[in-house]
């Protein structure tokens, strides 16, 4: 079983996924910091300049009828709160992977096609068909 179980695991394939989520992983952090320190300032300043992750509506001050707390943190800490300002930018930074995904698999597949489209070698028979036939011309 030990032996079933490494040869599974040294297959290339299995390599090649668990470098594909190491990468992936790096990948998220990156389009993570492209969210958060570039595109959200840009719309929270556009949206009236706060911290757009702080947006925020607190379900509980609404109930009592109680001014909502400063912070999206603080609102959590005392109850319910919906953070659609979380949302929005977990949204943004998803269709961004997906836009970068979707170029990759694109390129991809253009590489390919590419390697289809070059032609092959006439098969072997095909090769000496044509030397007896130039031959025969030869005579």
């Amino acid at each position: 079983m030990l032996k079933e179980f490494r040869e599974f695991a040294l297959k290339g394939n299995v390599v090649d996924l668990a470098i594909g989520v190491i990468i992936g992983a790096a990948f998220g952090k990156i389009v993570d910091s492209v969210v958060n320190d570039i595109f959200m300032p840009i719309i929270g300043a556009v949206t009236g300049g706060l911290d757009f992750s702080n947006y925020f509506l607190s379900l509980k001050a609404l109930a009592a009828g109680t001014a909502a707390p400063a912070t999206y943190a603080k609102a959590k800490e005392l109850g319910a709160a919906v953070g659609y300002g979380q949302f929005i930018t977990v949204a943004i930074n998803f269709v961004i992977v997906a836009a970068v995904l979707f170029l990759v698999v694109k390129a991809m597949n253009r590489m390919k096609k590419a390697e289809a489209v070059k032609p092959t070698a006439p098969p072997r028979s095909d090769v000496l068909l044509e030397e007896i036939r130039d031959l025969l011309k030869a005579k």
